[in-house]
């Protein structure tokens, strides 16, 4: 991890402006699964941002997915960190009719015309500093693309380690209660801490995305007092935006279909 503070900067204006489907705009009824190149340009046909996740292929490329594992999503078992991009790219998500992408596919569809905020998933498991292949892959597919994007890990070593290789690209954290009870990778003084958000310095991040459901916290309040962006996960429905807008400038929603300012 760097010494110093990288350079911090600031969220473009889009994404505080329009809201932001979560894992793309998904509906299984649909055969729309969760980041898929459907449900992002199901996304960008309604003129949503998007959010999505990114998981490392066996052979070092960054490929869009939520989970660790491939059991939930695809017909297949294994981790998918065992399997080649090529593999996974014959590998068709349930409920759908597309495969595993690779983020570079991806950045080819969306070209640039809604925002793309992207979680990169911790890799070493336990929020440790063991972290870097990701990222530079991540680095690697943005090489050359030009459209806003934004950088969140909830390990912040991952946001750390992509802002030096991309200090141009605003980078944010991922962050929540940290209750041990759900988080049962982590010790629990593990969690103290990054309940604390203590690295946001370090990181120059220039937001959070923060749990709906713990907008409350004095820690949020004090970030967003001195310039934080808020962006908050997972809204759910108009009465739970409401409420996280009280906080937050803006949210990451699924499950229905928000308004999108003028």
């Amino acid at each position: 991890m760097t010494a110093d503070p990288l350079p911090r900067v600031a969220l473009p204006a889009d994404f505080l402006r329009i809201p932001i489907a979560h894992r793309g705009l998904h509906d299984m009824a649909e055969g729309r699964v969760e980041n898929s190149l459907s449900a992002a340009r199901a996304a960008m046909v309604a003129g949503y941002g998007i959010e999505l996740d990114l998981q490392l292929s066996a052979d070092g490329q960054a490929m869009v997915f939520h989970d660790e594992r491939l059991t939930r999503l695809t017909q297949h078992t294994g981790w998918l960190r065992e399997r080649t991009a090529a593999e996974l790219g014959t590998m068709l998500l349930k409920g759908g009719t597309d495969e595993i992408s690779t983020f570079a596919k991806l950045l080819e569809v969306v070209a640039g015309r809604v925002p793309l905020l992207v979680e990169i998933k911790d890799q070493s498991r336990a929020s440790s500093e063991d972290v870097g292949e990701l990222e530079k892959a991540t680095a690697a597919a943005l090489d050359g693309y030009d459209g806003p994007v934004a950088i969140m890990s909830f390990n912040p070593a991952s946001v750390i380690a992509f802002g030096e290789l991309r200090p141009d690209l605003p980078r944010g954290i991922i962050t929540c209660s940290y209750d041990p009870d759900e988080w049962d990778k982590l010790s629990p003084e593990t969690c103290a801490r990054l309940r604390a958000i203590p690295d946001y310095e370090a990181a120059g991040a220039s937001f959070i995305s923060h749990q709906r459901s713990d907008l409350g916290r004095a820690r949020v309040a004090e970030l967003k007092a001195a310039g934080a962006s808020i962006l908050t996960w997972t809204v759910r429905n108009p009465e739970e935006e409401e409420e996280a807008r009280r906080v937050a400038d803006n949210v990451t929603f699924e499950d229905y279909l928000p308004a999108i300012p003028a």
